[in-house]
């Protein structure tokens, strides 16, 4: 009963450790620095977020895709008929 008692206390023991462990806060990669008084030039750090496609651009590049798979286009040639097709405003 002892030793029943032992490995029932010890499975309750890892048990808990590992989820306290996983409740700790990760260290945050990116340092944290305080800007001194005398450096006054601005941040050069810039968000840069993916140009979303004009709403006309969508439709061309869709139509020019629609008249890709209705003549059966793959690879390099379906590749090259868009591009032509992009150009030309949607038209082949």
């Amino acid at each position: 009963m002892r030793i029943a008692t032992m490995f029932t206390t010890a499975a309750f023991a890892a048990l808990f450790s590992v989820s306290a462990m996983a409740q700790t806060a990760t260290p945050s990669t990116t340092p944290t620095t305080t800007p001194s008084a005398t450096t006054s030039t601005p941040s050069t750090t810039t968000t840069t977020k993916p140009k979303a496609m004009k709403p006309a651009q969508t439709a061309v590049s869709k139509a020019c895709s629609t008249q890709a798979d209705a003549k059966g286009l793959h690879g390099k040639a379906r590749a090259k008929f868009r591009s032509d097709c992009k150009k030309n405003g949607g038209k082949a």
